[in-house]
């Protein structure tokens, strides 16, 4: 048995399958990381995938969701209302694998309090789940769900032939754990669905830093896009994936017909395929709109190629764009939203269900669209681009919106009301 009670939680283990890049499960982890180490405790990671400090990070490959094995196995599993001996086999070959290095992770780092991150919500790694459950539920270790997104707000999972699995640890009902989701829907549909409690922390932002700005680096990327003077770039700061909307952000661009537009995706990855990555090209040449999805511009932080050229990271694209836009037809939170807030850059978004409950009526202001681009929408968009004055009192009301409601402060007081409640801080 490990420790099973704690009188100070001063050491956290982070879980998941993936700590890399730009997802929103991988950017909520870093900033509870930093809140909680300004907090005076200490971090590490267990993961498949992980660009954080190696010195405090374990990798078990087969954690990552598209390790070859573990994308075969997850394949079968949905789609389909049974299941065959083989992927019951799998799925608990791959579980008593994980929790080994599960183990051995808590072994090597002596966490005090696991925070799996997604993992025990969205079943994108089955046998990760189950192992993280019953690690749990043999150690008696205090532990936080951070849920983003569950099966049954994705239309691949509705049909299953693991439904005994989903109801097992996704997500479980454990003494020690502690549930958080990231919206007041997700609140509701758990206790709906599972019975279980929980409390809602929303995504946040350090406000309290100032956004970047043009600087002697970044002034470049428009030129190097191959945009001319007096052109527009309008940035869709999200991965190639369909519940991102991009085919409205294009619509919008190709309906200022007068202007030159270029639209920035910014995220090369491509977690669903590539059908609708080809769909929003094809989408893109039918209207006449200039179109660049990720490419070798744009990395995870500045650099340069092997050819002497500038690599742009997210900040830069923000600081470039004339628009952020932020289609999407389905969001847990809205990371992105919140960057082009932080920003000061003007925003068109879709009415999406979370943004309709939980932060429209904070009252934000931006170019709306409820599932089309209207007339309307594009003449909010034109005197947000050729207004100076609106524009710039628009983007200053965001932004004191947002560090009054998604700060780190505020992420700070929750987190230390969810820990409290195993009696760890004082």
């Amino acid at each position: 048995m490990y420790l099973t009670k704690v009188n100070k939680i001063r050491r956290v283990g982070f879980v998941s399958t993936r700590f890399k890049g730009f997802d929103g499960v991988s950017l909520e982890t870093a900033k509870w990381a930093a809140v909680l180490e300004r907090m005076g405790f200490e971090c590490f990671y267990y993961c498949g995938q992980s660009d954080r400090p190696p010195e405090k990070t374990m990798v078990a490959e087969e954690a990552y969701f598209g390790h070859p094995e573990v994308a075969a196995l997850q394949a079968r599993c949905f789609g389909r209302t049974c299941r065959d001996e083989w992927i019951t086999g799998e799925v608990h070959r791959l579980r008593q694998v994980l929790k080994k290095s599960l183990y051995a992770f808590i072994e090597g780092f002596k966490p005090d309090l696991l925070v799996v991150e997604n993992a025990l919500a969205i079943p994108m790694h089955i046998p990760l789940g189950l192992a993280i459950t019953e690690v749990l539920a043999e150690t008696g270790m205090p532990a936080i769900g951070h849920h983003h997104d569950f099966s049954w707000e994705r239309q691949r999972f509705i049909m299953s032939g693991v439904d005994d699995y989903l109801d097992m640890a996704f997500p479980p009902r454990l003494h020690a754990m502690n549930h958080v989701v990231i919206n007041t829907a997700a609140r509701t549909q758990l206790g709906h669905r599972r019975g279980l409690s929980s409390i809602v922390i929303p995504n946040v932002h350090d406000f309290s830093e100032e956004p970047r700005g043009l600087d002697d680096y970044n002034r470049s990327l428009k030129a190097d896009l191959g945009m001319r003077e007096g052109d527009l770039l309008f940035l869709q700061p999200t991965r190639v994936i369909a519940r991102k909307g991009i085919e409205h952000a294009i619509e919008l661009a190709g309906r200022l017909k007068d202007r030159r537009v270029k639209l920035l995706v910014s995220h090369q990855e491509r977690d669903e395929g590539s059908d609708y990555y080809r769909r929003i090209v094809d989408y893109a040449g039918l209207l006449g709109v200039d179109l660049v999805a990720g490419g070798s511009l744009l990395g995870t932080s500045r650099s340069l190629t092997p050819e002497g050229k500038k690599v742009y990271d997210l900040w830069d694209c923000y600081a470039n764009a004339d628009l952020v836009t932020y289609p999407s037809t389905f969001e847990g939170f809205g990371n992105a939203f919140l960057e082009a807030v932080f920003c000061r850059k003007p925003l068109m978004v879709n009415r999406y269900s979370i943004f309709e409950s939980d932060i429209e009526p904070i009252g934000f202001q931006v170019a709306l669209i409820d599932n089309y681009v209207t007339d309307d929408t594009v003449r909010h968009v034109r005197r947000l681009l050729d207004e100076p004055e609106l524009r710039e009192a628009t983007v200053a009301r965001n932004f004191e919106l947002g560090r009054k409601y998604f700060s780190y402060d505020l992420l700070e007081q929750r987190l230390r009301y969810v820990i409290m409640n195993f009696g760890a801080v004082s």
